[in-house]
């Protein structure tokens, strides 16, 4: 175990201040997400440096697509996570709660994350799978020695966590790829059983305000955040509180967990692609539906294709720096 940050005493109480569910914990409690325990008078994280899944992926996979496109990143993650979505993509590491009878899992301490990737010649460190923000302590001690070796950092995340421990984070943290999963508070809480909708949003504009490259995902559920309303909603959101050339990536929800809805239709992604347009998002991107030309970049002043993606895979690229060599137009925010 290792000593946890942010939390207070009080009434008796141990209080966890990471994240908005401020889990109030007895002697031997766990909070809500199965990693961060009471013992004796104090908090203890019990996943730090603990490897659940690992991976070395094209950054394309998170997806990334205007944050040094075609590199190869090491991909970490952990277990437990602070929402329990219906639709979950790795719930068998996200919902699992440590237990002392577990089996331990790997350790790979700061330095020698740091070590693998570039030992693989990673360009970048992701913590991602499960729910970073509950990852705090390992990516507090492990990002600033990642940049200090040249390697970029990403945090793919829901973005639930409170504003005081993310102002530590991001000063180290190079890329922000944030779920916006929905529209609406309501929308949140039939989904990941808490509303944590405005703090979403709110952690967004602060990592776009630090000067992290940010990408968001919505993953388009059919007949629940899938409506007009609410797709040009997030879409003039985005607009107008990150940036015009912020990439949107709308996903294909697949049948996943305890949420068997039917897969989303070719049709609704398409439909909200061209909302994402008129909204004057010029890099809005279909995912997890492969070979559409959606997946590719084209130049939005003069339409030239910029980047041609297969699936996680880059065909060809035309950009040697963040300008359109066919017209001249500055791609604002790309990283080449």
């Amino acid at each position: 175990m290792h000593r946890a940050a942010y939390w207070h005493r009080d009434a008796g109480k141990v209080c966890c201040d990471l994240c908005p569910r401020a889990c109030r914990l007895n002697e031997g409690d766990t909070g809500f997400c199965g990693v961060r325990r009471r013992t004796a008078d104090a908090l203890e994280t019990l996943n730090y440096a603990a490897i659940a899944a690992s991976a070395f992926d094209p950054i394309e996979k998170k997806p990334l697509y205007h944050f040094y496109p075609g590199h190869k990143t090491l991909s970490l993650g952990s277990i437990g996570c602070n929402l329990r979505c219906r639709h979950c993509q790795n719930w068998q590491i996200s919902c699992h709660t440590a237990r002392d009878d577990d089996a331990p899992l790997p350790q790979l301490p700061p330095a020698e994350a740091v070590a693998l990737a570039l030992k693989h010649k990673c360009r970048s460190l992701v913590w991602t799978y499960n729910e970073p923000s509950i990852w705090f302590e390992y990516i507090r001690d492990t990002a600033p020695l990642a940049r200090a070796a040249g390697l970029k950092t990403v945090l793919v995340t829901a973005g639930l966590l409170n504003p005081e421990p993310l102002h530590e984070l991001l000063p180290h943290i190079d890329a922000y790829r944030l779920d916006i999963k929905g529209f609406s508070a309501e929308f949140y809480r039939w989904l990941t059983g808490f509303d944590g909708f405005a703090l979403v949003l709110a952690n967004a504009r602060r990592a776009f305000g630090a000067g992290c490259h940010v990408e968001i995902v919505t993953n388009l559920i059919p007949g629940r955040n899938d409506d007009d309303a609410s797709l040009r909603g997030l879409a003039h959101w985005i607009a107008a509180n990150l940036s015009l050339q912020t990439p949107w990536h709308l996903t294909a929800y697949f049948p996943n967990h305890t949420l068997q809805l039917a897969a989303t239709e070719v049709s609704s992604l398409e439909r909200a692609h061209r909302i994402g347009r008129e909204a004057g998002l010029p890099f809005v991107y279909i995912g997890n539906l492969a070979g559409h030309p959606a997946q590719n970049t084209y130049c939005p002043q003069c339409k030239a294709l910029l980047i041609e993606r297969q699936g996680f895979q880059i065909l060809s690229c035309s950009l040697q720096t963040p300008v359109c060599p066919a017209c001249g137009f500055t791609l604002s925010g790309f990283c080449l």
